[in-house]
């Protein structure tokens, strides 16, 4: 592994001599993952570890909270619901909204079926609320 730091530059490289971004890694990257048991409604389980994040609820009215995104600005999660049969639901704390990509009514929360459009999502707080991506 070859690391390059200079004082008085912003950009470091992994493995690479010449940087050309912030962060420039030349070869693979490894994101936590975490698996999360959800809880019932009115008892959500908290979203607040991992990269990519597989979802297991069983049984109806499964919850799982993301963080208030006015806290997490920039932060993006790779969300799965991973079971054959039961829908998740995504919430947001802070009582903000998730937006999907393209449109400016949001949801809250989002379902997340085991079989259908939603089943996979990536999040990105811009600050202010979610955005999400299928």
């Amino acid at each position: 592994m070859f690391f390059i730091f200079q004082l008085g530059h912003t950009q470091v490289g992994i493995n690479t001599i010449v940087p050309q971004s912030t962060l420039d890694i030349n070869g693979n990257l490894s994101l936590k993952v975490v698996s999360l048991n959800g809880g019932p409604s009115g008892s959500w389980t908290t979203i607040n570890d991992g990269i990519y994040v597989s979802l297991i609820p069983s049984g109806l009215n499964v919850e799982f909270a993301l963080p208030d995104p006015t806290t997490v600005p920039g932060r993006m999660y790779y969300i799965r619901n991973i079971t054959d049969f039961d829908t998740a639901k995504l919430f947001t704390q802070g009582g903000k909204l998730l937006f999907p990509k393209d449109s400016k009514t949001g949801v809250n929360p989002l379902l997340m079926p085991p079989d259908a459009q939603n089943k996979s999502v990536i999040v990105v707080s811009d600050g202010s609320n979610w955005t999400y991506y299928n």
